[in-house]
């Protein structure tokens, strides 16, 4: 895609290595595939604690919008744009907006619904992360079907991790938050106490450090400190090391639109183990031959993920098959390329108009 500049409105702490997440990891890696395929890129960094700014930020994102030359198209992160539903609307009488959508606010926080539904009816695209995002968006905030446009995000290639022979090496990736649900995996493996497993989990402990002070003290009250570590942010080299010595990933999230973790352990051949939720069953899929990599369980139920967990422990048949399955997946991720290419196609239509 050639001709004019787009204008890519993201939050300035995708720039933080310290603090990453899906929504982050995407942002990036389309703006690097944008420009691979020949698409001129301006990015905007708005500072900010978007989804939840303050004056001065939303008087930064009104400046940002200003000095976009007229009809040129803009593409805004969902995390900023419907933190700031007057503002954006307000832009698109005289620019092309799309809004990219990884997890729309409405999910956890019903008080944002009308304004955010407003704001995406109006836009000229959406670009949905997933396709339970884009079906949540239609149906719960009838945003005409044909404006809303499948991006899914991108796997690396990875080598196929080692594991151990019990399966007992127990993985979590993500930042440590009640929405990531890591109060209800200690509750899970507090169940399983019994049996011989240890569960490393990989991600931010500044997201809500009141929220990892309980999690650490309810850990010492079961006796589990031992048994569950917690090792903040990796990265690199570091992360594919966690990934590499792990039988399984558990996925104890409340809310995911499509969990980018799912295949980053795909990726590396890894099974998983968790809650039925949003975009997950989307994401895990199945292998050729229908088999599940996996196992879900019904959502926010710590018990049934508990004996899910007991079960992969105590059926090897199980983790073998498992294992195959997520194999098989591997070949079938999207790769970035792909993702830039299919908004790439979005923003060509919105340039045209």
């Amino acid at each position: 895609m050639t001709g004019g500049v787009v204008h890519f409105v993201v939050p300035a702490v995708i720039a933080d290595a310290a603090r990453p997440s899906g929504g982050n990891e995407y942002d990036r890696r389309l703006r690097t595939g944008l420009r691979e395929l020949g698409v001129r890129v301006q990015e905007h960094l708005v500072t900010g604690g978007w989804p939840d700014p303050r004056s001065a930020d939303l008087a930064a994102l009104t400046a940002t919008l200003a000095a976009v030359p007229d009809r040129a198209t803009v593409l805004i992160d969902g995390l900023v744009a419907s933190a700031a539903p007057v503002t954006v609307a307000e832009a698109t009488t005289r620019l092309h907006v799309v809004v990219l959508v990884h997890l729309p606010l409405g999910v956890t926080d019903a008080g944002r619904r009308a304004d955010e539904a407003t704001l995406l009816r109006r836009v000229a695209a959406v670009v949905a992360t997933s396709a339970w995002t884009r079906s949540w968006l239609v149906e719960q905030y009838a945003v005409p079907a044909d404006r809303v446009t499948v991006s899914l995000p991108g796997t690396d290639p990875a080598e196929p991790a080692t594991g151990t022979r019990s399966g007992a090496s127990f993985l979590c990736v993500g930042a440590v938050t009640p929405v990531k649900g890591h109060d209800l995996l200690v509750d899970a493996l507090a169940a399983v106490r019994g049996l011989s497993w240890f569960c490393t989990c990989v991600g931010s402990l500044d997201a809500d450090p009141a929220f990892v002070t309980g999690l650490r003290a309810r850990l010492g009250q079961l006796g589990l400190v031992d048994r569950v570590a917690f090792t903040d942010v990796l990265t690199g080299p570091a992360l594919d090391a966690a990934y590499r010595a792990a039988d399984l990933l558990v996925l104890p999230s409340r809310v995911e639109t499509y969990g980018m973790v799912v295949t980053e352990a795909l990726a590396r051949g890894l099974p998983v183990v968790g809650f039925r939720t949003g975009g997950v069953p989307e994401t895990l899929g199945r292998a050729a031959d229908g088999t599940v990599p996996g196992v879900l369980v019904p959502a926010g139920d710590p018990a049934t993920l508990a004996v899910a967990l007991s079960t992969w422990l105590g059926d090897a048949g199980l983790r073998a098959r498992a294992r195959a399955a997520a194999v098989s997946r591997r070949d079938a991720l999207p790769s970035w390329s792909e993702t830039a290419t299919r908004v790439a196609t979005v923003l060509s239509r919105r340039m045209a108009a």
